[in-house]
C-alpha cells in the first residue's frame, strides 16, 4: 500500500512480433499518449515486457508476453483505455488485449531486473545506496547485487569484467546504468511495501520494479 491506497498490477496480453529489448522509454511514451493522466503520476510503474532475445537488441514476443502496469486502484480506469490499442515501441508495433487485475502478493525474496540510482554506477557504492533506500522506506531486508551467470558481454555488446549483472536504460541518446537487485529476508508487510514503492528512479520506464524472485526469468 502507498498512502493508505492499495497498489495492484493491471495485466494486458500483448500480440505482435518483435520490439526493442531496451523499450522502457518508448513503452511509457506510448502509454502516456493513450492515457496522459498517468504521465506525471510518480506512483505509476511499468514492468519490462518479457520475451525472447533474438539478437540486434530485439525481443520477440511470446505467448507469455504481457504489458503490466503497477498503480493505485484509483488509477485503474485510466489504464484500461489501453485495451484494444496498438502501441508503437520504436517501430515495433504491439496490440494490447483485454486486461486482468492482480493484487500484489508477499514473497520473502524479491527481484528487480534493473535498479538505477542517480550518482551511483559502481557496485559497492550502488549497493550501499540501495540499502539506505530500503531503510528510508522502512523495509527490513538484505539487498544483493545479482551475480552474472557467465562473463559474457553485458547488454549493449560491450565487454565487462564485473561479476554483477549490470544493465542500461536508453533515453534518447543517454544510457543510464544500473544493476539487477535481489532483496531477501523480507517479512510479508515489508515485501508488499517494497513492491508498492520500488527502489531508485525511472519506475515508469521499467526500473526498480520488484517481483517475487521465483517469477523472474531471463530477458
Amino acid at each position: 500500500m502507498k498512502g493508505g491506497e492499495f497498489i495492484v498490477d493491471v495485466v494486458f496480453p500483448l500480440y505482435g512480433d518483435a520490439i526493442p529489448a531496451d523499450h522502457g522509454y518508448q513503452l511509457f511514451s506510448a502509454i502516456s499518449h493513450e492515457a496522459p493522466e498517468l504521465h506525471s503520476d510518480p506512483s505509476v510503474g511499468v514492468h519490462p515486457i518479457r520475451g525472447r532475445l533474438i539478437g540486434q537488441r530485439m525481443l520477440a514476443l511470446t505467448r507469455e508476453s504481457r504489458l503490466i502496469v503497477r498503480l493505485p486502484v484509483s488509477r485503474i480506469r485510466e489504464v484500461l483505455r489501453l485495451a484494444g490499442k496498438q502501441l508503437d515501441l520504436g517501430g515495433g508495433k504491439v496490440m494490447v488485449g483485454a486486461p486482468d487485475t492482480r493484487p500484489l502478493r508477499p514473497a520473502p525474496q524479491l527481484h528487480s531486473r534493473l535498479v538505477v540510482i542517480k550518482g551511483f554506477t559502481e557496485p559497492a557504492g550502488f549497493l550501499d545506496a540501495v540499502q539506505r533506500q530500503l531503510a528510508e522506506r522502512g523495509v527490513a531486508g538484505e539487498a544483493q547485487l545479482v551475480v552474472r551467470r557467465s562473463r559474457l558481454p553485458m547488454e549493449g555488446g560491450r565487454g565487462s569484467s564485473e561479476p554483477y549483472l549490470r544493465r542500461t536504460l536508453r533515453i534518447h541518446d543517454r544510457e543510464i546504468v544500473g544493476y539487477a537487485v535481489r532483496v531477501a529476508g523480507l517479512a510479508p508487510e515489508d515485501s508488499l511495501r517494497l513492491q508498492a514503492v520500488g527502489l531508485g528512479g525511472r519506475r515508469r520506464f521499467g526500473c526498480g520494479i520488484f517481483i517475487p524472485a521465483a517469477e523472474e526469468r531471463p530477458a
